[in-house]
């Protein structure tokens, strides 16, 4: 078998936000905005639905609509991957087979919560899938508290299923996985980091590859990769610095993060609403006033960047 060239897909690679009417119904407008929004940012390509899409409030049909919408919006100016993730692998299978169909570029999923560590069922998970659709597989790593799959692992699965081409490692800590993976695999799994933006100048450090946060601050991240990248590492420093208070409240909880970017999103007109789906952690008033003051830094931030 010819050994694996490296994916390509370099640069920011955001995850979109749903946006939802007042009453709660999926906007297909707003989706369509912030698709144009992130690739006239710099986005290299956008993955929808994940967990920055509310996913586990959406309904099957909602999943299918926002898929159809963004690949219509995005065909041929990013590559889209689709997040297939679900209860089992059938069900997975079912959402990436919808995602061929209509276009994707490749999928992202990440094993049921079901499974846990087991080795055995996360590599009965991921064949399945990976054998069920012909497209390139990115492997969500997502462990809140811990470590996530276990390297071997994911050496195992890259050599033996043509289609594992990239992984989204969101553990703790991210930045030492970062150096095994690339190390244990030549540099030829494609890696990025999502939720461990907090940490992007460690990942920067290390050769990541791609970052992929929430969908509104694009074009502050891509500045942030760019000066790293030709060679200004101070410049990027800098930069990251101004951005440590938003990302320090943003992440302290997936449904802050959820509900600050919104705000932003709609600041910036391309949402209408705010709007959530229950139940989330709801910002009390002490961090509504935080989140406004915020919202203005990242909008000073894209101005002076601009």
């Amino acid at each position: 078998m010819t050994p694996k060239s490296r994916y390509v897909l370099d640069g920011i690679v955001p995850i979109l936000q749903t946006p939802f009417h007042e009453g709660g119904t999926l906007d297909a407008d707003s989706l369509r905005r912030l698709v144009d929004h992130v690739i006239q940012a710099g986005a290299v390509g956008v993955i929808c639905p994940a967990v920055a899409s509310e996913v586990h409030r959406l309904t099957p049909d909602e999943r299918r609509a926002m898929v159809e919408i963004v690949l219509d919006q995005a065909r041929g100016k990013v590559p889209v991957f689709v997040g297939v993730s679900a209860g089992s692998a059938e069900e997975s299978l079912v959402l990436a087979r919808h995602a061929a169909t209509h276009g994707a570029a490749g999928i992202l999923a990440q094993a049921p919560e079901a499974i846990g560590t087991d080795d055995g069922q996360l590599r009965a998970y991921f064949r399945t899938l990976a054998r069920g659709v012909d497209l390139p597989l990115m492997i969500q790593d997502l462990d809140w508290r811990g470590g996530g799959m276990d390297l071997a692992l994911i050496c195992e699965l890259f050599e033996e299923l043509p289609t594992f081409r990239c992984i989204k490692v969101e553990t703790v800590p991210a930045g030492p996985k970062y150096s095994r993976i690339l190390a244990a695999t030549g540099g030829r799994l494609h890696v990025s980091g999502g939720w461990a933006v907090t940490q992007m100048l460690d990942g920067l450090e290390r050769g990541v590859h791609a970052f992929m946060p929430e969908g509104s601050m694009v074009a502050i991240y891509r500045a942030i990769m760019a000066r790293h990248a030709a060679g200004d590492r101070e410049g990027a420093r800098h930069l990251f610095e101004r951005l440590l208070p938003i990302l320090a409240f943003a992440n302290q909880h997936i449904d802050i993060s959820i509900q600050f970017f919104k705000r932003v999103l709609v600041a910036k007109g391309i949402f209408r609403t705010r709007v959530v789906r229950e139940p989330i952690l709801r910002l009390d008033g002490v961090q509504e006033r935080m989140a406004a003051g915020l919202v203005d830094r990242v909008l000073a931030l894209e101005r002076d960047l601009a």
